[in-house]
């Protein structure tokens, strides 16, 4: 006989922002399988609808400049789930620019979609929780932590993202809510798919992490569902670097070999 009350402890009740990206997918069916409930929240309607269907998920869709569409997120996962326990913000955006060439929209929309995105997750994760604790997870960057050529407006929101995390842990801690964030390195996706995509491009990509490899989606969304865990509740302002080494070793430079004659 199954133990209703267990089962309900064990379920957590969380919100993904940006759940159609890369590791939001995959952050969502990690926690979907193992039991949770989980509201899908995406840009892209039928995106939405295809991730839905196949995770027997309930979805909100969200528009990442509109700081009161996250809001509605949140509401709706305490109309739905009667509480929130954990939210993850994955809403972000690529710009490879140096600054020179970095028009002022596109400065702002940076910013927007990436560090005005997790402020209104972070305000709005506070609202609902109250005092009844919880876990925050943002996405920084390892851009954030080491100087990356052409990387000035990223690097400076995914920057703004580890003040916030910083900030708003220590503020919120009373209440039992923690924030975290964590910094990739690499990670192949759609997204950054002009980095990475094509033999060449590939391989000097990865020759700037130390393991010698590229991130998945996977790596990133196994440590953002740890820190969701309830049983890791003793840990908070932390920036968890999942970068192969990126931004804090310096690769062993590979022995070059000579052409036979």
């Amino acid at each position: 006989m199954v133990n209703t009350i267990d089962s309900e402890q064990k379920s957590q009740k969380y919100v993904v922002l940006g759940a159609t990206g890369a590791v939001g997918s995959e952050l969502s069916r990690r926690l979907i399988q193992a039991g949770h409930d989980v509201l899908l929240c995406g840009r892209n309607p039928e995106s939405l609808q295809d991730l839905a269907e196949e995770l027997s998920a309930l979805t909100q869709t969200v528009e990442a400049l509109e700081a009161d569409s996250i809001a509605v997120c949140l509401e709706r996962a305490v109309d739905e789930f009667g509480r929130v326990d954990g939210v993850v913000n994955c809403i972000g955006s690529v710009l490879l620019k140096p600054a020179h060439l970095t028009s002022d929209a596109e400065w702002s929309q940076t910013m927007a979609i990436n560090l005005t995105s997790a402020f209104a997750a972070v305000r709005s994760s506070a609202k609902v929780m109250g005092r009844s604790g919880g876990s925050i997870v943002l996405i920084s960057s390892a851009a954030a932590r080491i100087g990356l050529a052409n990387h000035e407006a990223i690097a400076a929101a995914k920057a703004g993202i580890i003040g916030l995390t910083q900030s708003a842990a220590a503020t919120y801690a009373n209440r039992g809510i923690r924030v975290n964030a964590v910094a990739p390195g690499l990670i192949k996706s759609k997204m950054t798919r002009s980095l990475w995509q094509g033999e060449a491009a590939e391989s000097a990509s990865s020759e700037m992490h130390a393991l010698g490899r590229l991130g998945d989606p996977a790596d990133v969304a196994s440590l953002i569902e740890w820190l969701l865990q309830p049983s890791n509740d003793w840990i908070t302002g932390q920036i968890l670097g999942i970068d192969g080494g990126l931004a804090t070793l310096v690769p062993r430079t590979r022995p070059k070999r000579s052409r036979p004659e």
